[in-house]
């Protein structure tokens, strides 16, 4: 695999599951087991995905700067 490619699908490893835990936290934590969760779960989890994609693309290098 190109190094190119290599970076965005380690990206997207890293941020697929962790945006699935946050939204479910988050939805379970706000508004329980009621009827409908589920749906609400993936409505957010569709929102979380593509900005925190985004956003780790700026904050990983300046995270290697920092360290």
């Amino acid at each position: 695999m190109k190094k190119k490619h290599f970076k965005y699908i380690n990206t997207l490893f890293i941020v697929f599951p962790m945006t699935l835990i946050m939204a479910f936290v988050g939805i379970i934590r706000h508004y329980g087991f009621d009827g409908g969760w589920f749906f609400m779960f993936l409505k957010t989890w569709v929102a979380m995905l593509p900005i925190a994609y985004v956003a780790a693309f700026i904050i990983i290098p300046q995270a290697r700067k920092l360290t």
